[in-house]
């Protein structure tokens, strides 16, 4: 039997309707999944009571999907069952969020449950390579890759993001903890306080103020630009690899993007015909790239 430990979006659903029997659905309080009825809510301060809970119900496997944002931990709340787990979340808290995530996947599997990555749960959420719209990239989309590559390896190492922009070799933006589709909203002027997060994203090496006001002012232009992702160098792929979606496809075309490049079984996709019809529609791209190729 699978549990889903939730966080919130359409992710969870999409590993849940893969399966049969249903699996248990487990919530992080505060974290709730789109779209699907939650069989168990904890909190994080209750995880050691989370276990025996769990193995009741036939669970051996476990898969943990879904945006979550680093929770603040109670200690008042910690229960009795959660006690011997203190250390452990006393070293993540020490951590990125990589190691905080690392951490939490062994509690896991030292209480005897199977880790599961969501992708490993639902294949289908990793395309194939190559390019899946009717518009592909363009030779300037080429030259910038190894900027890309380097940018994202870069982020990664620091903990900063999966997900960058880039135009006409240079780095426009560079995603922060809010997620891709914020940053796209602040690149297209729609996000809180857009044109500031934008000019302060923005490579140093630039002009900052000329290149938002620039970029803002060319909304009308034809597409140019792109968005990269991929995982963070290292990181553990059973959590937390990236996503895109229809809002990101929206997202893409609303900041004026000529496409997305991801990385071949480094970015799952979420509804995936919507994505490409939006995408085709807009005449924008989307490219399934091997790292390095």
């Amino acid at each position: 039997m699978l549990a889903i430990i939730c966080g919130a979006g359409d992710l969870p659903r999409a590993v849940a309707k893969e399966h049969r029997p249903r699996p248990v659905v487990c919530a992080l309080e505060g974290f709730e999944p789109d779209g699907l009825d939650v069989d168990i809510r904890f909190r994080l301060e209750q995880l050691g009571s989370l276990f025996p809970k769990l193995a009741a119900r036939g669970v051996t496997r476990v898969c943990l999907c879904g945006r979550i944002t680093r929770p603040e931990l109670d200690i008042s709340l910690i229960d009795t069952a959660t006690q011997p787990l203190v250390p452990q979340f006393q070293r993540a808290i020490q951590m990125g969020d990589d190691g905080a995530l690392r951490v939490v996947l062994e509690l896991f599997e030292d209480a005897g449950f199977a880790v599961l990555a969501a992708h490993e749960a639902s294949p289908a959420l990793l395309p194939a390579p190559g390019v899946l719209t009717g518009q592909g990239p363009d030779e300037f989309v080429t030259a910038d890759l190894p900027l890309a590559e380097a940018t994202l390896s870069e982020m990664g190492t620091a903990d900063l993001g999966q997900a960058c922009v880039l135009r006409e070799g240079e780095v426009v933006i560079r995603e922060d903890e809010r997620g891709t589709d914020a940053m796209l909203a602040d690149l297209s002027g729609a996000g809180r306080d857009g044109h500031d997060r934008l000019s302060r994203a923005l490579d140093a090496a630039g002009d900052l103020i000329g290149a938002a006001a620039g970029w803002l002012s060319g909304q009308g232009e034809p597409p140019q630009g792109f968005l990269y992702k991929g995982p963070k160098p290292g990181q553990d792929r059973r959590a937390d690899l990236p996503v895109i979606g229809p809002g990101t496809a929206r997202a893409v075309i609303a900041a004026g993007l000529a496409g997305v490049v991801i990385e071949y079984r480094g970015v799952m996709v979420l509804h995936r015909e919507e994505t490409v019809a939006l995408l085709n529609r807009a005449g924008r791209f989307l490219w399934v790239r091997e790292r390095g190729a």
